[in-house]
């Protein structure tokens, strides 16, 4: 019978606990479905599995747990069901239950025996612990992630200036002929431009594991969102490089607010296959990231600033955007490194194809 188990919510992460199931035992699940809710040091994850089947033996709640420990089982209807039809309940216990309003299929033992039992009863009408978020908590996962990448990954780090001119430009056309919910962001077009610019130089999008690096097979951008209570999170647009700019709009803003309302997916968390950080809005010029493993590289946007420039040999006022790599060593050079570069300036340059 397979099992479910803690996923990795990133490279800081170490244990986490189930504080809500979705699910009961003897539930039939798809993979993708959420059957779960973890609290870890980035707050409460929804998370999914991804096997068919029906769960059983699910843990109880508020539990630490490790990554990778069995969180569930996911079998057959005929391995359930009967497991399901083993299961009793004591008479104190259905008295209990049935005093307190709790279906006597929402029950489950946590005996051996499958008996449930009025320890049971009173567990599952206990009020649930809420999810906490414990900004301390979270500093410090962040500094321990962050202090591993540099000591085990061999950064090289390179930047270029790009006029942002003919992307402002036309972000001004499409907002103007559009509503204010139809507007777009700068951040818009800098995703795209990093997803497309990665289809063209794919060395930069993927991982280093067990020695070896290797290679996506999709463009998920971790865009890092800063959280109110303070801290970080950089979940992932998924396939950004098939999604139109208001897809991909869409896409951001409703992974920002889940994000800053602790809903977010725990394939989010776990599959981002680069980063790109943006501290434009904060005021910073330019911003050398730290690449968040297994990742092997990590792209920064500054902010857009009013700047002389040379168009057709004559100096004029543009609107220029700093852009900055962080990659891996042990997997690119900076040869690698100034082609993604390029392509991100390449394709900025040619938003109406985006």
């Amino acid at each position: 019978m397979p099992d479910f188990t803690m996923p990795a919510l990133g490279a800081d992460m170490e244990t986490g606990k189930v504080v809500e199931w979705r699910v009961k035992p003897g539930d039939t699940i798809r993979s993708g479905d959420v059957v779960a809710v973890v609290e870890t040091h980035k707050g409460a994850i929804d998370v999914e599995c991804f096997l068919d089947g029906v769960i059983s033996d699910l843990v109880p709640l508020g539990v630490d747990l490790p990554v990778g420990a069995v969180l569930a089982r996911v079998g057959g209807p005929e391995v359930t069901r009967t497991a399901v039809e083993r299961a009793r309940i004591s008479p104190a216990a259905r008295s209990r239950a049935l005093e307190l309003g709790l279906p006597l299929d929402s029950l489950h033992s946590a005996n051996a025996n499958g008996i449930v039992t009025l320890a049971d009863v009173e567990s599952a009408a206990a009020p649930r612990p809420k999810a906490s978020f414990d900004p301390a908590l979270m500093r410090q996962a962040i500094a321990a992630a962050m202090g591993r990448s540099k000591r085990e990954i061999p950064h090289y780090y390179l930047s270029s200036t790009v006029d942002f001119g003919a992307a402002q430009a036309w972000l001004d056309d499409w907002n103007l002929a559009h509503e204010p919910i139809d507007r777009l962001l700068p951040a818009v077009l800098l995703l795209k431009a990093t997803a497309v610019a990665l289809t063209k130089v794919p060395q930069l999008n993927g991982f280093y594991e067990n020695g070896a690096y290797k290679p996506a097979s999709a463009i998920h951008l971790g865009w890092a969102v800063a959280l109110r209570g303070g801290g970080l999170v950089a979940p992932a647009i998924h396939d950004a490089d098939h999604k139109t700019l208001p897809e991909l709009m869409g896409a951001l803003r409703d992974l920002v607010q889940r994000a800053r309302a602790g809903g977010l997916r725990s394939s989010e968390l776990s599959d981002p296959t680069i980063t790109v950080t943006s501290l434009g809005d904060r005021g910073a010029e330019s911003v050398l990231g730290v690449i968040y493993p297994p990742q092997v590289a990590i792209v920064g946007f500054g902010r857009v600033v009013q700047r002389p420039w040379v168009v057709d040999a004559q100096v004029v006022q543009r609107p220029i955007v700093t852009v900055s790599l962080a990659a891996d060593h042990r997997v690119s050079d900076g040869h690698v490194g100034g082609q993604l570069l390029a392509a991100i300036d390449s394709a900025l340059q040619r938003p109406d194809g985006l």
